[in-house]
């Protein structure tokens, strides 16, 4: 991860909130305070800081280093925030916006609140900074991850110079949540399959780029480590040309 070199507590609220499909939500922050944020691009991420159900404001941590994890942490829990990891879809300086995508799914605190989430429900924002970060000497590049990966693979595929010869291997939850976009698309329609499965069969089985190539892989914590470990192992890729990120771990609930 490459942390930005000055980065602020931002607090903003909804503007808007849209469903894109059965298992994808955007919602739109927005206020003054964005203009402290440093667009990075590619897959730049953030702590995501919300209001629990039944509280009825948002209360932030005040400091701007990574000791606000014990602040936070100290609060009782009448007034402590809910803290997630997401990527930023896109960041609009002019209009004092950020596009944040969620894959939403169960009764999670996180889904939950975006349910119910409107106009004027405050959030906030840290910057945590990028993982995407493609050396000058690979020539193409190797984009996968599972559904919590798939705004930050937009995103970077946003930022791709057009000549760069790309791939892309997605799995969704299912075939409603494929986007019109040129991938290796799969979807788990079968709830018994464990998510990362049929994407990492898939690109065991795919011919992958030419030349030194750069790959970028997220999503859950297994199907991050297994590709790295498919792509050193079986096809000799150097373990320098490959950013893998573990995003969530099936089973185990982000801390609060």
């Amino acid at each position: 991860m490459h942390t930005p070199g000055a980065r602020k507590m931002i607090t903003l609220e909804v503007r808007r909130r849209e469903f894109l499909s059965p298992s994808f939500a955007s919602v739109t922050l927005g206020g003054p305070d964005v203009r402290d944020l440093v667009p990075a691009g590619n897959d730049q991420a953030v702590r995501l800081f919300f209001p629990r159900a039944g509280q009825t404001g948002l209360r932030m941590p005040t400091l701007s280093s990574e000791a606000w994890m014990a602040q936070v942490l100290l609060m009782p829990k009448s007034v402590r925030p809910w803290v997630r990891n997401l990527t930023i879809r896109r960041v609009r300086p002019a209009d004092d916006e950020v596009d944040i995508e969620f894959a939403v799914h169960g009764d999670s605190p996180m889904s939950d609140w975006v349910r119910r989430a409107g106009p004027g429900s405050p959030a906030g924002i840290f910057d945590i900074g990028t993982v995407y970060h493609r050396p000058a000497h690979t020539a193409a590049q190797l984009l996968v991850g599972d559904e919590t990966a798939l705004p930050a693979i937009l995103s970077i595929l946003d930022g791709t110079p057009p000549g760069l010869p790309t791939e892309v291997f997605l799995e969704v939850p299912s075939r409603d949540d494929v986007r019109d976009v040129g991938a290796h698309w799969c979807s788990r329609d079968d709830p018994g399959l464990r998510p990362g499965e049929l994407v990492l069969d898939a690109l065991r089985r795919a011919e992958l780029p030419a030349g030194r190539f750069y790959t970028w892989v997220a999503g859950e914590s297994q199907l991050a480590t297994s590709v790295r470990r498919h792509l050193v192992n079986d096809r000799g890729v150097p373990k320098q040309d490959i950013s893998f990120v573990g995003y969530w771990r099936l089973g185990r609930s982000a801390p609060g």
